[in-house]
């Protein structure tokens, strides 16, 4: 007990030790003021790299990469509504085109992208897509190419239609992105559901029918915005096929090729002899795919078959905004819900980002620091970052904020349902196909 030193001591220990460093003080801030401007650039650079490229972007946008909105009018039948839109996807991919060092920094040039949107006002859901404007034909050739009843038309964006300071006295809002932690899983596609397998039209499922009939359901005051926003990417900007097979290997349980030894390594080797293996170690007959369980061919199927797609770097958002008289806390639950109908249980699974969601979490060390003012700002936030169509974290790029989706997924999600599967009158609908006049009609000499 003798070596422990009381609280008396340790304090005095530290006022010599403040003292001895006194002189050598002086000497430090004179090296700071005289050189410490070198560091300057090289703290200040990542801020500046940040700021010249928002810049360079924004006079990107405002001259030759203006979006437009258009609103896709459904037609009255659609027979296979999921399969149809992956193949409507899998031709959207081909916006895909990086720019180069000189088009990115100087020009401000990004990886062009389209935002596919549900938007319900008072009760009456649309299927809009905002898409650059110079990309439209392109875009209205796939959608057509599928659903050739479909009408397409540009429409004003409905984000203009609500006050530009909600959340205020008479508007509140509530909102997230979902993100995915594990997204080399497959979610659950039109595979997984009856869409695809009944025959009979009456029988089919479409999941989407969940989400309408809760958009349907919305009252005078109220408005939800669904929204997924797609990037075409290659594993060279992603890396996802190489982390889907690493997936995939692990789970046929295959070995890694080894590494090629270093030159050193092998002549010593040829000198002294290689490491023998244990000759008593047997190796099954039996391919590792054929060990797996029926459940787990399944995963390993889907992990391939998305590795192998068209895929798209996402991130989905939806907001739910009301007049404070006509705000219901319930209404939240109706994407949430409906997104929960494609989660793999455990593995592939979109959840709601914590740090977007529009509340304000009380920890025991800050349960009271300015808690509305915060909420306020994560609220005003959400309400920039959907209306501009930005990520969450903008303009820092986040890579937990953003994930891969296949063709097959979004257009699982995102689709146009049939008259069937979703039979509330609210949706507008193309009941007749429109034709011009056939050109044999009779016509009057006078009047022409």
């Amino acid at each position: 007990m003798a070596n422990i030193l009381s609280p008396s001591n340790i304090l005095s220990r530290q006022v010599e030790m403040a003292e001895r460093m006194l002189p050598v003080l002086p000497i430090l801030w004179e090296l700071f003021i005289n050189w410490g401007w070198v560091f300057l650039p090289f703290l200040l650079w990542p801020a500046v790299k940040e700021q010249w490229l928002f810049w360079r972007n924004e006079l990107w946008d405002e001259e030759s990469n203006k979006q437009t909105l258009i609103e896709v009018r459904i037609p009255g039948e659609i027979i296979k509504p999921m399969r149809a839109m992956e193949t409507v996807l899998a031709g959207f991919w081909q916006l895909y085109g990086p720019p180069n060092w000189f088009e990115k920094w100087w020009k401000g040039q990004y990886d062009l992208s389209f935002s596919l949107e549900i938007a319900s006002i008072e009760g009456v859901p649309r299927f809009l897509i905002r898409i650059p404007e110079k990309q439209r034909k392109m875009f209205e050739q796939h959608i057509y190419g599928q659903y050739p009843e479909a009408e397409i038309f540009e429409v004003e964006d409905y984000t203009e239609n609500v006050p530009k300071n909600i959340p205020n006295e008479r508007w509140e809002i509530w909102g997230t992105d979902h993100f995915m932690p594990k997204d080399c899983y497959p979610l659950k596609t039109y595979r997984d559901f009856e869409t695809e397998r009944e025959q009979v039209e009456e029988k089919r499922i479409d999941p989407i029918a969940h989400l309408i009939e809760g958009l349907s359901d919305l009252g005078e005051g109220e408005q939800m915005w669904f929204m997924i926003k797609a990037k075409p990417v290659t594993d060279a900007e992603s890396g996802f096929q190489e982390r889907a097979k690493k997936e995939y290997e692990k789970l046929v349980g295959r070995k890694e090729k080894p590494e090629t030894p270093h030159l050193l390594y092998q002549i010593s080797s040829m000198i002294f002899g290689y490491p023998k293996e244990s000759e008593t170690k047997e190796e099954s007959e039996l391919y590792p795919e054929m060990k797996l369980t029926p459940g787990e061919r399944d995963i390993v199927a889907g992990i391939e078959r998305k590795r192998t797609s068209h895929f798209f770097e996402c991130f989905i958002r939806y907001v739910y905004i009301a007049k404070k008289d006509k705000f219901s806390a319930s209404r939240i639950k109706i994407p949430m819900s409906y997104l929960n109908q494609f989660n793999n249980q455990g593995l592939g699974a979109t959840i709601p980002l914590s740090s977007t969601i529009t509340k304000v979490k009380q920890n025991w060390w800050d349960w009271f620091w300015l808690l509305d003012k915060r909420l306020y700002i994560k609220k005003r936030k959400m309400f920039r970052s959907f209306v501009r169509r930005l990520p969450a974290s903008f303009p820092v790029e986040k890579k937990d904020e953003s994930f891969i989706l296949s063709a097959e997924e979004i257009g699982s999600i995102y689709h146009f349902p049939s008259r069937t599967s979703s039979p509330t009158s609210l949706i507008q609908r193309v009941d007749a196909r429109k034709k011009e006049a056939p050109g044999n009609l009779p016509i009057d000499e006078e009047n022409k």
